[in-house]
């Protein structure tokens, strides 16, 4: 299982267009992904004080586009090793992929509250 972050209405919308394609498919090639360890970092570092937040959780195996795990791209992400490598998905995401939608919840504070994340498929 590989996650996403998106405001919930962007989701809302690509039901009703059909298809999930992010900004990033258009501007960098592809959708950015963590992995269960790595949603909360990533939240944290990119998503602090947003609300109405979800969390996709994408089954890869039903993936119609591809996969490639890459390094970060510039500096690491705190929390995140310079060796880790990142799900980048180079194409839409189809919904039967999306297994399960998660709230996201980031505190005035600064804390992230992730649900229980699934590690692996």
């Amino acid at each position: 299982m590989i996650y996403h972050i998106t405001p919930r209405s962007e989701w809302v919308s690509a039901q009703a267009a059909g298809s999930y394609r992010p900004a990033s498919l258009e501007s960098e090639g592809f959708i950015h992904c963590s992995t269960a360890r790595q949603v909360p970092a990533v939240a944290q570092a990119f998503y602090r004080g947003g609300v109405g937040l979800i969390i996709l959780a994408v089954n890869v195996r039903f993936l119609l586009s591809e996969v490639i795990w890459e390094p970060p791209a510039g500096k690491p992400t705190r929390g995140v090793s310079p060796q880790d490598l990142f799900p980048h998905i180079y194409g839409p995401i189809n919904f039967d992929a999306v297994l399960r939608i998660h709230d996201l919840i980031l505190v005035t504070n600064g804390v992230v509250i992730t649900p229980q994340l699934q590690e692996e498929n």
